[in-house]
């Protein structure tokens, strides 16, 4: 079966600095003044107007952004806040965001300020070596968060990593995919146990989707829609180190509001936009390919074993992954 999903003919990507106070000309600082290699994108976009800068002399309020206490200890003495916005199309993807948080990272070194991501719903790090934006793309660099919950009528055993058959309380939600123009992804009913092997299952299917993703939009530039396929083969070079066995993955459109898939009962749920009934795809389930026959917990495990073989040890007890992924 094939996904479509439509393509936008823009994107917009938030970043935003909160300070104690601006002691300095934005003007005369962006775009001349942004380190690390994306100084002239920058001045291209600040030209095109694609990319933008506002100064607001009031504090910045998140909304279900996951701060730490001592983040949110700094953002409470902030008085001032900067907006960068970038809105382009999708096949300037990712150069457009890098040169946009490049220009974050740089105001926020250079007023001592706070940088966060709305989108993702958590500061980053602009301290010492990182306050200049990498020059190669990884989506493993801060450009995801994953929203872990429990349902809330959960009636999980006493923790025993060692029994996870009547426990599937577990959902982890990606935050950040739709940046590049996909829905967020999903793994809903796992034993909460398998927070990390969850965690870093979705994490290996969101890298094969954006790098499928930015490859088709930058030689399509002119789509208005993409379609996928519901089953993803992932290999060993999609796998962090480039090593572990192939598997597959099924890939289901989820409504996260109404939770239609998935366990029964209520649940603090992510809202991962746009509105429900606007027809397009706002959220993937991954789980098992059809034909599996064990239980979401004896895949989940099997994908995960040959890359943590000491953690899988600790908390799947998974069945033989050949056999598993065979299956």
């Amino acid at each position: 079966m094939k996904i479509i999903l439509p393509l936008p003919r823009t994107l917009t990507s938030l970043f935003v600095i909160a300070m104690e106070h601006l002691s300095f000309d934005l003007g005369s600082f962006v775009p001349w003044r942004v380190g690390g290699p994306y100084k002239k994108a920058a001045v291209s976009a600040m030209g095109s107007r694609s990319l933008t800068v506002t100064h607001h002399a009031t504090p910045w309020k998140p909304f279900g952004a996951a701060l730490t206490d001592d983040d949110r200890r700094r953002l409470r003495r902030t008085k001032q806040h900067i907006v960068v916005s970038a809105t382009t199309p999708p096949h300037r993807l990712p150069v457009s965001v890098q040169a946009a948080r490049a220009v974050a990272r740089s105001l926020a070194s250079e007023c001592d300020g706070i940088l966060l991501d709305p989108l993702i719903g958590s500061a980053l790090v602009t301290c010492g070596g990182c306050a200049t934006e990498p020059a190669d793309f990884s989506l493993g660099d801060d450009w995801l968060a994953w929203d872990v919950q429990v349902h809330d009528d959960a009636t999980c055993p006493p923790w025993d990593p060692a029994d996870t058959a009547v426990c599937d309380c577990l959902r982890v939600t990606s935050r950040g995919m739709r940046r590049f123009a996909l829905p967020e992804i999903t793994l809903d009913g796992a034993a909460c146990a398998h927070n990390l092997c969850a965690t870093n299952l979705l994490r290996t299917v969101a890298h094969r989707l954006v790098t499928d993703h930015l490859a088709h939009v930058a030689t399509h530039p002119d789509a208005t829609e993409r379609q996928i396929d519901d089953f993803l083969r992932i290999q060993p070079s999609d796998q962090p180190d480039g090593t572990g066995l192939p598997f597959g993955v099924q890939l289901t459109p989820y409504d996260a509001d109404t939770g239609e898939l998935g366990r029964t009962g209520s649940i603090r749920r992510l809202k991962v936009g746009p509105a429900p009934g606007t027809g397009q795809v706002t959220c993937l389930k991954v789980g098992p390919p059809s034909g599996f026959t064990g239980s979401l917990n004896d895949w989940l495990c099997a994908t995960q074993a040959t890359h943590h073989a000491t953690l899988t040890s600790i908390d799947c007890h998974a069945p033989d992954p050949a056999q598993v992924l065979a299956a």
